[in-house]
């Protein structure tokens, strides 16, 4: 088991370092001039001459992207060419609103989605499936930033039942959680409902009823665990969504996350800030799908055996 662990995270280095590279890739041929926007446009040729040169903007993409990766091996991620502070502070600083609201919305999803899902399931065709089915598509084909908004309207302004800005409680989390959740909740709750479909009409499960057992242990204890996997895998994939999801929902609800650093960092295209944001982002993402294969070996113990040691199946054997 710790040998595939180990294998996943040296699996993780060329993501990370392609991502990386196609951020430099993208940053260099975008409009504007770093020099110019910190130093405004009244300045002289010369001083514009001299700041590119000490923050390396004239060097090859090729040579900037090896020193970036070289100074990020020993922890220094530059400094930010707005605040010229160092983008490892910034981020650190803001990243904890980001990922709490990308968990907090993952765990309503799962939560709400896979119960749903399962009724749906089991009671195929029925008002409450026929129900789940049309809040999921519409859930869908809202956009999330549209119905963060709808919320602040309904709950914030006339309800008045929640705060609409802010981090100053959890309950201004609510409202950002929630609207961040909408799509994967969705697609949680079909992904579960198309799966326990698939899985009760194995005949397992029929020769399960026929020999008289409850009909609760054959949904959560046969046909659930055989269905999640997956479950567990859209989740996964819903969390990097959420991730990104926050961003956008971010600056609905001004909430000094990752997000609103990020896009002011792309407004006056700081490179290090940008980069070093996309990459911690990326990291998380991998270390979750990294959770979720783990995660999978606990839910299936034929593919936990798959990664056993030589020695520990000549035990078992």
């Amino acid at each position: 088991m710790f040998k595939f662990i180990g294998k996943r995270l040296l699996m993780i280095i060329p993501v990370i370092l392609g991502v990386v590279f196609i951020i430099f890739f993208i940053m260099d041929f975008t409009p504007g001039d770093p020099a110019i926007m910190i130093l405004g446009e009244g300045a002289k040729p010369e001083e514009y001459a001299a700041l590119r040169e000490e923050l390396g903007l004239n060097d090859n993409l090729l040579i900037r992207y090896a020193k970036y990766i070289g100074d990020a091996l020993q922890g220094d991620f530059g400094q930010s060419y707005r605040t010229n502070i160092p983008v490892f502070q910034e981020i650190m600083a803001r990243l904890p609103y980001t990922l709490n609201l990308a968990v907090v919305s993952t765990i309503i999803a799962v939560l709400i989605g896979i119960p749903i899902g399962v009724l749906s399931a089991v009671k195929q065709y029925s008002a409450s499936d026929n129900i789940s089915l049309g809040v999921s598509l519409l859930l869908t084909s809202m956009p999330s930033f549209w119905f963060a908004m709808m919320c602040v309207l309904l709950f914030s302004l006339k309800l008045r039942w929640l705060p609409s800005l802010g981090v100053d409680s959890w309950k201004h989390f609510i409202l950002p959680a929630i609207a961040t959740s909408s799509s994967t909740l969705a697609s949680t709750l079909r992904m579960t409902r198309s799966t326990m479909l698939e899985v009760i009409r194995q005949d397992y499960i029929r020769t399960a009823r026929a020999k008289g057992a409850a009909e609760r242990a054959i949904v959560f204890g046969h046909a659930l665990r055989n269905a999640l996997l997956p479950v567990i895998t859209i989740v996964g994939v819903n969390f990097g969504h959420a991730l990104g999801g926050a961003i956008v929902i971010e600056q609905v609800f001004a909430i000094p996350g990752l997000g609103q650093l990020m896009i002011n960092a792309v407004r006056s295209k700081d490179i290090p800030m940008v980069t070093a944001s996309i990459l911690f982002a990326s990291i998380i993402a991998s270390l979750v799908n990294l959770l979720v294969d783990i995660v999978y070996t606990y839910v299936d113990p034929r593919l936990k055996s798959m990664y056993a040691s030589p020695k520990a199946k000549k035990v078992k054997a």
